[in-house]
């Protein structure tokens, strides 16, 4: 699968996960999320998928610090529904990555491992999205803002002719390689730029 090369630079994120450890998915039950995992997740990368990474890798570090994060330890709730806009694609990679799920969630073995009802929508909260720890009172709201890094100013012209069928393929290769270079910026350049994800403890 050819992919651009900027998705090897793209910081890990290392979570540990009982379940794995206990089936013999993973001997010592780690699990690493790259990024080019949630883009086959999603099927395509955009500023929406990066966000979900970047929201998702800064509320970890944040709730666990320097320790390994434990999946399935994670509560998420969205302040919008599962159908309104982008959430439902926030959602799949957020799930993916810590484990929580909805009530079609896997559903534990003997009261344990349970994933299901750990994620839920339409939730009264600030931010876009709340991660909170179960095992302890430990909460943060991420709000993401990709009108920070914005796009190349020929990119919807190009975008245009594509969706009109009126572009040619060199068209469409410097579509691609522009729409993918705002992804770069947002994951490399302005991985940690403030402005662009913000953490509220809760």
């Amino acid at each position: 699968m050819p992919y651009p090369a900027f998705y090897n630079s793209v910081r890990t994120i290392t979570l540990y996960d009982s379940l794995a450890e206990l089936l013999g998915a993973s001997t010592d039950g780690l699990l690493e999320y790259g990024y080019l995992d949630t883009v086959k997740l999603a099927g395509h990368s955009c500023p929406t998928v990066a966000g979900a990474y970047l929201m998702t890798f800064k509320a970890l570090k944040f709730l666990y610090g320097g320790d390994t994060p434990i999946r399935g330890n994670i509560r998420v709730a969205f302040r919008d529904d599962q159908g309104s806009g982008v959430t439902g694609v926030i959602a799949n990679v957020v799930s993916q990555i810590t484990g929580a799920a909805g009530d079609g969630g896997f559903k534990g073995l003997a009261g344990k491992f349970k994933r299901n009802g750990l994620l839920s929508f339409n939730a009264g909260i600030d931010g876009i999205i709340r991660f909170e720890r179960i095992d302890q009172a430990c909460a943060v709201e991420a709000d993401y803002h990709p009108e920070q890094v914005s796009p190349d100013e020929h990119m919807f012209m190009l975008l245009q002719g594509l969706l009109a069928q009126q572009a040619s393929t060199e068209d469409q290769a410097a579509f691609a390689a522009l729409w993918q270079d705002r992804v770069r910026r947002i994951l490399i350049d302005h991985f940690d730029d403030p402005a662009l994800v913000n953490l509220t403890q809760r």
